[in-house]
């Protein structure tokens, strides 16, 4: 019996484009997200004519930008940076919930990654706590999430 063919994404690709999707809301906080986004491209060889930032107003509103921006041809991923913080209202379980349906929708219909940088916490603390300059910077995670993704679909 033969063994399957494995494969996996890796970093070692700087070529393409990748589109950030940044939220206004939670600005204090999200801001932290792009730096570490934009340094983990940076990291990886990409240039500045390699990225293009897009600003939506929330996290809400990322799926429908995030399918008109796949869409176009130009990006090989898309990265969302937000954060949804809990309230005392059930406003977070909407926002999060259809933000995080809506941007799988989007990966699942446009065949482009689009990964999930979206804080959702119970308070600024753990934001705080996600969004510094450490290796728990969610948006150095999503980042790294798209670079192996784009790798693993060249390599399909």
């Amino acid at each position: 019996m033969s063994q399957k063919l494995l494969s996996e994404g890796d970093f070692s690709d700087s070529s393409g484009h990748y589109a950030l999707i940044v939220s206004r809301w939670n600005s204090f906080i999200v801001e932290n997200l792009k730096d570490g986004a934009l340094e983990t491209l940076k990291r990886h060889g990409l240039a500045d004519d390699q990225v293009s930032i897009y600003y939506a107003p929330g996290a809400f509103e990322f799926p429908l930008v995030a399918k008109k921006l796949a869409e176009t041809g130009k990006f090989d991923a898309v990265i969302t940076l937000g954060a949804v913080i809990r309230g005392g209202t059930p406003h977070f379980e909407f926002v999060a919930g259809e933000c995080a349906r809506g941007l799988s929708q989007v990966s699942l219909e446009t065949g482009v990654p689009v990964t999930f940088g979206v804080l959702t916490v119970d308070n600024i603390e753990q934001a705080e706590e996600r969004s510094g300059p450490n290796p728990e910077n969610k948006g150095i995670e999503a980042t790294s999430t798209a670079l192996e993704m784009v790798s693993l679909l060249r390599r399909i």
